[in-house]
């Protein structure tokens, strides 16, 4: 129905809210969400914000949930008439959720997020939309603590402050800014492993998996997210070696005092002072390759334009991996069903980088 909101449901976990959320949902609207969880395994359901403007029982707008195969209702719920806990566990593995509004003039809406009690990663935490983390002792400083994060964060209202590598103010969505570090797929969420650490003066912004973060000024603690890795060195984060470049065409440019200059692929590796690579002006399907040497474990990559010289710098890409150099393989992240298209570069200037969940194993890289 035209009352829904942004929604990213999977069989493990989700997001779902009213239309226009935060700003208020529209007049006159119904939505209905099914959530299907696998066979044998429960769903619990977080109430981020339920916001509907008040009415007796809530019959001009309303939250309610219905439970299909044991046939119970919870709600209906509007803000006279709000959850009695922020957490609801249910016994079964499928729900409908139903929202209405007729006519009124205040309220945010609804935030609901979900996940199954054997959800990815096996985490005792519930789902949630917080946004801070649950508190710790102090001292130390530097707990580990774990969170499960549900699918759909990416697109929640909320900002973060900070980058991969420093870390994010605390302030900052816990699972929104998990996934702008590349810890978890935004498709499918996941167990998130972080420590509160001292925090820092300022925090930059970085463009990162599809998401800005906020330059930001001091807080007391910063969130400092872990990476797993499960194969041998290099570790998570280590910069590899790049053996040789390899391109489907370079640009032999000749500039205005008449001299050559060449965009060979050599001079696409990151840090190169100078113009970088480019294709032959109006060549389709350019590609550059990596070869690392030999078979490693890639869990990223970083994006750079020309330099602020050369305004020139690629929007978008696809990525392909082979381990032989003949049979190539494209990657679809995640999800597996189709290509995935990695967002780039917005100026000719600045860094971009974009996790690859799952990693890919292999020596060449397109």
């Amino acid at each position: 129905g035209d009352g829904c909101g942004h929604t990213l449901l999977t069989p493990y976990s989700g997001t779902l809210s009213s239309k226009n959320y935060p700003g208020t949902y529209p007049n006159h609207t119904a939505c209905r969400w099914r959530l299907h969880a696998p066979p044998g395994t429960s769903l619990l359901l977080a109430f981020g914000d339920v916001d509907l403007e008040p009415s007796e029982r809530c019959a001009h707008s309303s939250l309610l949930l219905a439970d299909p195969q044991a046939d119970t209702t919870y709600g209906p719920f509007c803000r006279n008439a709000v959850p009695t806990a922020p957490l609801l566990v249910t016994n079964s593995s499928a729900m409908t959720v139903l929202f209405n509004s007729t006519s009124h003039r205040s309220g945010r809406g609804i935030l609901l997020s979900y996940a199954t009690s054997q959800h990815p990663g096996r985490g005792e935490h519930p789902p949630g939309m917080q946004r801070h983390p649950p508190p710790l002792p102090d001292p130390p400083l530097a707990t580990c603590f774990s969170v499960y994060c549900p699918a759909g964060c990416k697109d929640i209202d909320g900002d973060i402050w900070g980058n991969p590598s420093q870390g994010y103010r605390d302030t900052s969505v816990l699972c929104k800014a998990a996934v702008h570090a590349g810890v978890i797929a935004d498709e499918l969420g996941g167990q998130v492993t972080l420590a509160r650490e001292k925090g820092i003066t300022l925090y930059e912004s970085a463009f990162a998996n599809g998401l800005h973060s906020k330059r930001g000024s001091l807080s007391e603690k910063r969130l400092i997210f872990h990476k797993a890795c499960h194969l041998p060195l290099p570790a998570c984060g280590d910069v590899l070696e790049v053996a040789t470049f390899n391109a489907s065409s370079w640009w032999l440019e000749v500039d205005a005092l008449g001299q050559d200059r060449a965009w060979v692929a050599e001079r696409a590796a990151l840090g190169t002072a100078g113009h970088s690579w480019a294709a032959e002006p109006g060549s389709d399907s350019t590609w550059l390759e990596l070869d690392l040497g030999a078979r490693r474990n890639i869990t990223g990559i970083i994006t750079k334009g020309s330099s602020e010289q050369y305004d020139y710098y690629v929007m978008s890409y696809r990525v392909s991996s082979s381990r032989d150099g003949k049979n190539w393989r494209p990657y679809r992240g995640s999800s597996g069903q189709e290509d995935k298209v990695f967002e780039g570069n917005a100026d000719s200037y600045g860094e971009v980088s974009n996790a690859f969940i799952p990693p890919i194993v292999a020596r060449y890289i397109r």
